[in-house]
């Protein structure tokens, strides 16, 4: 039978989601975890990769197991034996056909930062304290990333992905109070952000370049019509190599090359797969 699982994990004590040699990964530790409790090999698959570092909140995750099982006495068990870093929301039986990565129609992923020193916030946020931000201009940036494009500019070089086309549907800068200020009748104002985007799929580091972009973008270093052209048409994906030294505008220069750094990891959350 196949059976599905809800988690959350804090990214810090992993190396991502997938499973690396010589590197823990909460992929490996789920499934450690079930083989012992089942006493049976079980692989696990996931909704999706998260780089090193970065968290997710209902997580969404298949495998298979022979008969039917205790669902309810089984999250317990997890949740005794994994560490304290992974959570199991749920384990419930699912279609025969489920599959956890292939048949997610949406992610959405989330990044916090904020402007000011702030010791409560610093595990799952970024300190950003460069004067001033322009984070109209942020917006103005990621007004463009809707649509179906063609996002290499924002891919990690060397992925395996076949293809860099990914349609995204929602891509913007917000403000939020954190709950630590809520609890003193403090306003977040100016000084705490987010910026969600949800995609039908995305390529591998592609969420922080283009959070890093668009900071760049916000402190003026880069324009907001340069980073728009970083973000190509379809008809740009065949018949170019983004490995090749022509791929950029300078000799040499990869496609990647022409984003920004990626921001932090600890920032980030996947915090949301659609079915």
């Amino acid at each position: 039978m196949r059976y599905l699982v809800k988690l959350s994990y804090n990214g810090s004590d992993f190396c991502g989601w997938q499973i690396q040699p010589d590197a823990p990964s909460v992929q490996q530790a789920l499934e450690s975890t079930l083989s012992t409790l089942l006493h049976a090999p079980v692989a696990v698959t996931g909704a999706g990769r998260t780089d090193t570092g970065v968290n997710a909140i209902g997580y969404v995750a298949h495998f298979d197991a022979a008969g039917e099982l205790d669902t309810h006495q089984l999250c317990y068990k997890l949740n005794a034996m994994l560490p304290r870093s992974i959570v199991i929301h749920e384990v419930a039986a699912a279609a025969p056909d489920f599959h956890a990565r292939f048949d997610a129609t949406r992610r959405e992923y989330t990044y916090f930062l904020h402007r000011v020193k702030d010791p409560f916030a610093d595990a799952f946020s970024y300190l950003y304290t460069f004067p001033e931000v322009n984070f109209d201009a942020m917006n103005e940036a990621a007004a463009a990333l809707p649509g179906q494009h063609d996002f290499r500019c924002f891919e990690k070089t060397g992925a395996d992905s076949k293809t860099s086309i990914c349609t995204v549907t929602e891509a913007a800068w917000h403000r939020y109070t954190p709950t630590h200020l809520q609890l003193t009748g403090r306003d977040g104002g100016d000084d705490y952000w987010y910026f969600r985007i949800a995609a039908d799929r995305f390529l591998r580091n592609m969420v922080r370049a283009v959070v890093g972009t668009l900071l760049e973008v916000g402190r003026g270093k880069r324009s907001v019509a340069d980073f728009q052209s970083l973000i190509l048409p379809l008809d740009s994906h065949s018949g170019l190599d983004p490995e090749s030294p022509d791929a950029g505008s300078q000799s040499g220069m990869t496609m990647r090359s022409l984003a920004g750094e990626s921001a932090p990891g600890n920032a980030l959350f996947l915090s949301e797969v659609d079915y």
